[in-house]
């Protein structure tokens, strides 16, 4: 998984934040987590929902019955840096990350519902587990 990440991740930078592989398109962010225990930053390319000036992302882990590592990074290090595309570049900011509410978590769900049908696909294999999703906030 690693190599296909930093594979995306190239793409990515190449593009301007534009990525033809799997069909992503300028529908991803790169971020930049803080290992919770190690303090190394790990980088995750992730399909992201633009909402205003922020981003929502979610913890599916491809429907992973356990939440994917950079989940425990954002609950412990919620001051990260993103990157996202742009205009034809990809710049890099600071952002507040925050996990969206239980009140919240319906509506919010069905937009990546709405955005790919792989989404709905995760669930049957999670055993139940349901993805937290976090909002990236331009800090």
């Amino acid at each position: 998984m690693a190599d296909f990440n930093q594979m995306i991740i190239d793409e990515f930078r190449s593009n301007g934040g534009h990525v033809s592989t799997a069909g992503f398109g300028d529908a991803l962010v790169v971020l930049h987590s803080i290992g919770a225990r190690s303090g190394e930053v790990r980088l995750n390319p992730l399909m992201a929902i633009p909402e205003g000036e922020s981003w929502l992302i979610v913890g599916s882990a491809a429907g992973s019955p356990k939440d994917p590592a950079w989940v425990h990074n954002l609950r412990a290090h919620p001051a990260i840096d993103v990157e996202v595309p742009g205009d034809g570049a990809v710049r890099t900011i600071s952002v507040t990350v925050s996990e969206i509410p239980d009140d919240e978590w319906d509506a919010n769900w069905q937009k990546f519902l709405d955005a790919s049908e792989g989404f709905a696909k995760y669930v049957e294999t999670a055993e139940g587990r349901r993805f937290p999703i976090f909002r990236l906030t331009p800090a």
